[in-house]
């Protein structure tokens, strides 16, 4: 296994105690553990094409925001039936997040949630290419195994993965140009079902503080389930198994320092109580939800970049629905990654 000078797991600890010390809790405490249906959807029976108030809609036309070829069929099909959230719907929100999320899914190999009958019926795992798939959706050969590549180029791309029923976006940690060099680390903070949100709050805190620690920059975003995303930014330069030994090596020094708290073991049983920090999503072919994806979640939640700020200040895991206004209040704010790649730094290797 390579040496990574940035892993000195006793200088890491000193710095995440001091930064725990310096810490005030905050007056109050910012949780929506439940999402809440936006006001106005309580008992609603018809389908709200373009958002439940037409809130999303409006603030599409007023950006003039992306413009698409594709034509969805049965724009008005519910894909959340509970939460009223259409394909139009999830469109808009596409239109709406596209200035900040192309840089993150344009030429980068996808995997997909489909869940064509609604997130309540069937939902299945996609990889390649199928039967009635637009063209705007481009294919290409794995120069190494062969095997079928999905991405799209343009927000074309993204429309037609909507009228196909697509409820999540999964990413590559590279680019289609790179496949072998990744430009991202990501670790994603699974709870056990007992773990309290603030623990795992405190996790990514945590983890922040360990990062900068190393000088590695950092990024958070909400998983729009139980868990958080802290991703770093790379230039690309190592590969595939120098990056997840890193993140394996990092999963590690977290477990062996607060075995009570973190596991980086896989297991279920290990998991039990504790926090799951998923390193294994920085292999070759592993792929997480992308920046600003909806997820196939109860709530029709969004996987929101955020600031670090705002999650020391309580913001939960899944506190943005499509449709919401906590979610347009979001994205009103400066974008906080805007300058994510640009910060990227080569992961050095001794």
């Amino acid at each position: 296994m390579p040496h990574f000078p940035y892993l000195d797991v006793d200088r890491t600890m000193r710095h995440a105690r001091s930064r725990d010390c310096a810490r005030t809790k905050p007056a109050e405490e910012v949780v929506q553990e439940k999402p809440k249906a936006p006001a106005g959807r309580a008992g609603d029976t018809k389908a709200k094409p373009a958002g439940g108030k037409g809130e999303i809609s409006a603030a599409v036309k007023s950006t003039g925001a992306a413009d698409t070829v594709i034509k969805l069929s049965h724009p008005d099909k519910l894909l959340w039936p509970q939460e009223k959230v259409s394909k139009q719907g999830l469109l808009d929100h596409y239109a709406l997040v596209w200035p900040r999320m192309h840089q993150f899914v344009v030429n980068r190999p996808l995997s997909l949630v489909r869940a064509p009958d609604g997130v309540d019926g069937q939902r299945f795992f996609q990889k390649h290419a199928s039967a009635g798939m637009h063209e705007k959706i481009a294919r290409m050969k794995d120069p190494t195994d062969g095997e079928e590549i999905l991405f799209i180029r343009d927000f074309d791309g993204v429309a037609a993965l909507v009228q196909l029923g697509v409820v999540e976006i999964h990413i590559w940690g590279c680019t289609i140009d790179e496949l072998d060099k990744p430009d991202q680390i990501i670790f994603d903070l699974d709870p056990d079902e007992e773990v309290d949100v603030k623990a795992v709050r405190a996790a990514a805190l945590e983890i922040h503080g360990r990062l900068d620690a190393l000088s590695l920059p950092n990024f958070v975003k909400t998983s729009g389930g139980k868990g958080y995303h802290v991703v770093v930014p790379l230039k690309p330069s190592a590969d595939w198994d120098e990056a997840k030994d890193f993140a394996h090596d990092f999963a590690r020094a977290l477990e062996q320092a607060a075995p009570d708290r973190y596991t980086a073991t896989l297991s279920k049983k290990a998991r039990t109580g504790k926090i799951f920090v998923d390193y294994l999503r920085n292999g070759r072919g592993s792929t997480t939800v992308a920046p600003y994806s909806s997820r196939a979640k109860k709530g029709a939640t969004v996987s929101m970049p955020a600031t670090w700020a705002e999650i020391e200040a309580g913001l939960a895991p899944n506190a943005f629905p499509i449709d919401d206004k906590t979610t347009l209040k979001q994205l009103a704010k400066a974008d906080p990654w805007v300058d994510f790649f640009k910060q990227g730094k080569p992961l050095k290797r001794g």
